[in-house]
């Protein structure tokens, strides 16, 4: 890139797995007074943001699609990023990824043609364009997972990313307790089984109050069994949540499950999510079958 830049140039690029949401995500920066661009030449790109810089009109803020419809993408792209970054650009790089049964089922929904799909079946074509963008997803300042959202999730998620509004209020993590009698919490992101704890249940004073009262709570905390979990849990989610946050999860779902969900899951969910609230994570604490149980002990 020669000559003096005018001004600094803000520059989001969209890339990732194909048929998980990237022209959702373009759209969304669009609608946010980004100057959108999809499929640019990875090689047009660096007199692209030169001409940007320069021009006379406000084009200070750009959204670049970039991916493997461009056949030079992968092996052009750290040397134009380098080049972009030392000419004094800001650059965000944006990673919007989905499991690979929810892209099987994308596409077969939508009956499009896979970009690498010339050759290949639909699973080796994503196999094949993962593995070719598994460098990038890891230099990606955001990496959106929309395996499980909806369009307006995306949308919203995207905004949050680029408003900065994502980094003040973090990953919003529900911590749901639940009973495994009345079926495994479905929406559960980590599942942590307590059945192995001493039950409250058996104790007859305990039997009609739940992990919200202080007894039941003393009772299920007290036991060196528990201890020892909340030992290991701590060094499990300090380590797990800081990973997750920046991968760009917009929600997060923490499972603790017992027997009935009124005891020991609820006490450990009220703990475990007191405990994060400490080290400043955004929480909410939701108990999914204590009313269930309640009616069932009636």
């Amino acid at each position: 890139m020669s000559g003096a830049v005018v001004r600094s140039v803000e520059i989001v690029v969209v890339t990732g797995m194909s048929g998980s949401g990237r022209s959702t995500a373009i759209a969304a920066l669009e609608d946010e007074g980004y100057y959108c661009i999809d499929n640019l030449p990875t090689a047009l790109v660096p007199g692209f943001v030169e001409l940007c810089a320069a021009a006379e009109s406000r084009m200070e803020k750009v959204a670049l699609g970039l991916d493997l419809r461009d056949v030079s993408y992968v092996e052009r792209w750290p040397a134009v990023r380098a080049l972009i970054e030392a000419a004094g650009h800001r650059l965000t790089v944006v990673f919007v990824d989905s499991s690979d049964l929810v892209l099987l089922r994308r596409f077969s929904e939508t009956r499009r043609s896979h970009p690498l799909g010339q050759g290949r079946d639909l699973v080796e074509a994503i196999r094949t364009e993962r593995q070719s963008l598994s460098t990038l997803k890891n230099e990606a300042r955001y990496v959106v997972d929309t395996s499980s959202m909806t369009v307006h999730d995306l949308k919203r998620r995207i905004r949050d990313l680029v408003s900065g509004r994502a980094e003040r209020t973090g990953t919003a993590i529900t911590v749901r307790s639940f009973g495994y009698k009345y079926g495994p919490a479905s929406d559960a992101d980590l599942l942590f089984d307590v059945r192995f704890l001493p039950n409250p249940y058996f104790e007859a004073a305990l039997r009609q109050k739940t992990g919200l009262d202080r007894e039941v709570v003393e009772y299920v905390l007290e036991h060196q069994e528990t201890k020892d979990l909340m030992t290991h849990l701590d060094g499990l989610l300090g380590f797990l949540l800081p990973r997750y946050i920046r991968e760009g999860r917009a929600y997060l779902t923490i499972g603790v499950g017992c027997t009935g969900g009124k005891h020991r899951s609820v006490a450990l969910a009220e703990t475990i999510g007191q405990k994060l609230r400490e080290q400043g994570y955004n929480v909410m604490v939701r108990h999914r079958d204590v009313e269930k149980a309640d009616a069932a002990s009636a």
